[in-house]
């Protein structure tokens, strides 16, 4: 199961990627808890993002900041019910029209091949000590 685990956190990075909100939330478990790590930079609080209906309310304060954004991750682990996917994050804002390129990283558990709780780190030793790893 743990390798269809990762095609899962593939086709996510990919739907994200290509701003399909519907294919994205296809691979999300109903309950998701989605924890960014981009409303603080954004300008907001840290927040938790429950549910579909949460993750729609993140989707669109991403892409209204970014409108132009792409993750890479080429290194993605397999923990089991667990990913870490450690890449960058290239992205441009809409108000300042800054370009910027970030380390960024997911710890991914998954449940019946869904995404079920996502946290996302700009740090990627921080991500690996998160799920119980070290470099």
């Amino acid at each position: 199961m743990s390798e269809e685990n990762v095609e899962t956190c593939r086709r996510a990075f990919e739907a994200g990627n290509n701003r399909n909100l519907d294919a994205f939330l296809k691979e999300l478990h109903s309950e998701v808890e989605w924890h960014p790590a981009m409303s603080a930079l954004l300008g907001g609080s840290k927040t938790v993002y429950r549910g579909h209906d949460g993750v729609r309310r993140w989707w669109r304060e991403v892409t209204d900041a970014l409108p132009e954004a792409e993750f890479e991750f080429p290194d993605i682990r397999d923990l089991g019910d667990r990913v870490v996917a450690l890449g960058r994050l290239r992205a441009r804002g809409r108000v300042s029209g800054a370009e910027t390129e970030t380390p960024f990283a997911y710890v991914v558990d998954l449940e019946d091949g869904t995404m079920v709780h996502v946290r996302a780190y700009r740090d990627h030793q921080e991500a690996l000590e998160a799920a119980g790893l070290s470099e």
